[in-house]
């Protein structure tokens, strides 16, 4: 995707390293399922033991950010102007490209709410190295990209990116662009009060129901950042769509769980399926109408 005119008009910074588990996490592909991949079914009972010891509900792991109002926010080094934005987005390869497509997301969503008469709000981008600390707690690589609404920022460590072509085989920059657009699209769940709607019904329901509603909530980021790329179709390049939807079929629940334990249980899923990552990432690319993006009428 052609985005090397954009990349230093955002608000950037590096998130520092702190301490232990925080508050939040809104991983893109499933922490549970990563873990159980790497450290067996005993891994994911440590972490949501711990989780508990801590006071913290899973669930806020699961859905696009955490609760963590209350976890300390270590001091970011935070951009002060072109300079320090173009030091930090220029640093690798991949903080580029991460800059490039998150500038394109925030101008493109800027244009969108203005056509509605609403007041956009961007996020923060924050890379982060190993570990560091959002304003949900503790950003560790292993969680993958994230959003923390608290402090409403996009955390990433870009050597995710590395794991997304080798682990995942969704290699290309759309792969790429497609989890910093999905990220932005919880920021704009936030904006518009999906989020803690989501968080409310969750607190009210079962286990269950919150798994539910945190697929619908996933899978709406999804469909936002196909009308991201919709909106900037004239950037696009061969291969740029297919490498999308490689990339949403990769990190679909089903095909997570099957890697990491070999069976599928359904009403564990928190992202939804492959089937579904596509279709929403689809239905988004093909209309470019948030509007159209309501996973929260009807079937998924």
């Amino acid at each position: 995707m052609r985005l090397d005119d954009y990349g230093n008009d955002i608000d950037v910074g590096e998130a520092q390293g702190g301490g232990g588990l925080g508050g939040g996490g809104g991983l893109l592909f499933g922490l549970l399922p990563l873990i159980g991949s790497r450290f067996g079914c005993g891994g994911i009972i440590v972490v949501l033991i711990i989780l508990a010891v801590l006071g913290m509900n899973p669930l806020n792991l699961l859905n696009g950010g955490g609760g963590g109002g209350n976890a300390p926010v270590t001091r970011s080094a935070e951009s002060s102007g072109g300079q320090d934005v173009r030091q930090i987005c220029e640093a690798s390869p991949e903080r580029r490209d991460t800059c490039r497509a998150f500038s394109s997301a925030q101008n493109t969503w800027k244009q969108i709410f203005a056509e509605s008469g609403q007041r956009f709000k961007p996020p923060g981008l924050r890379f982060f190295s190993g570990s560091g600390q959002s304003g949900c707690g503790a950003a560790q690589s292993a969680m993958g990209p994230f959003y923390c609404p608290t402090d409403q920022r996009i955390y990433l460590d870009t050597s995710f990116f590395d794991e997304l072509t080798n682990r995942f085989h969704a290699a290309g920059d759309f792969a790429r662009d497609y989890v910093v657009a999905h990220e932005f699209g919880h920021h704009i769940q936030t904006l518009l009060g999906t989020s803690d709607q989501v968080r409310r019904a969750q607190q009210a329901g079962s286990e269950a129901e919150g798994n539910a509603m945190s697929v619908r909530l996933e899978l709406q980021a999804d469909c936002y950042a196909g009308v991201w790329a919709a909106r900037n179709r004239d950037r696009l390049e061969p291969g740029d769509v297919e490498e999308g939807m490689t990339a949403a079929r990769a990190i679909g629940d089903d095909t997570l769980q099957r890697e990491a334990t070999g069976r599928v249980v359904p009403d564990s899923f928190t992202h939804g399926s492959s089937e579904q990552r596509m279709r929403w990432l689809r239905r988004g690319m093909e209309t470019g109408d948030p509007a159209r993006c309501d996973t929260f009428s009807g079937a998924i």
